[in-house]
């Protein structure tokens, strides 16, 4: 049977196809999709780590950051209030709903050695590289902004 050439080699294959990565593989694309929201930057400023998170759209009050057993979750939750008003859409591509990501950052941090502030849609989270050894239970880091 004949193809037109407009659908290259495979009919099925280039139907599975992304059109706009397809030099990624599979796996690199779902980690790009992951990493669409809440990317972050993690960078050495003197004796600290500094980590910035994007969190555009989230409201200081949704967001929570938790130390436990040394790994530092994140955790935004949108409220779809405003978005059930909207009536009309063609298209609906804005992102509501929870997300999370989480860092190991070691077992000797405590809740006071780290210090967060939102502002701008950015949560900027900064802890010593050598914190002092005496590791705590789970507890939950205000957010100044």
């Amino acid at each position: 049977m004949l193809i037109p050439r407009f659908f290259g080699e495979s009919l099925l294959d280039d139907w599975m196809k992304d059109p706009w990565n397809s030099t990624r593989t599979a796996p690199e694309k779902a980690n790009a999709r992951k990493v669409s929201v809440m990317r972050t930057d993690i960078r050495e400023k003197g004796d600290n780590y500094v980590l910035d998170m994007e969190l555009p759209g989230y409201k200081k009050e949704n967001i929570s950051v938790k130390l436990e057993n040394g790994t530092l979750t994140v955790q935004a939750i949108g409220s779809e209030e405003s978005r059930e008003e909207e009536n009309g859409f063609l298209r609906q591509e804005r992102y509501a709903g929870s997300c999370a990501r989480s860092f190991y950052i070691g077992e000797a941090l405590r809740q006071e050695d780290i210090q967060a502030r939102f502002e701008n849609g950015i949560l900027t989270l900064v802890f010593p590289k050598q914190p002092a050894p005496q590791p705590e239970q789970s507890k939950y880091i205000s957010i100044e902004g």
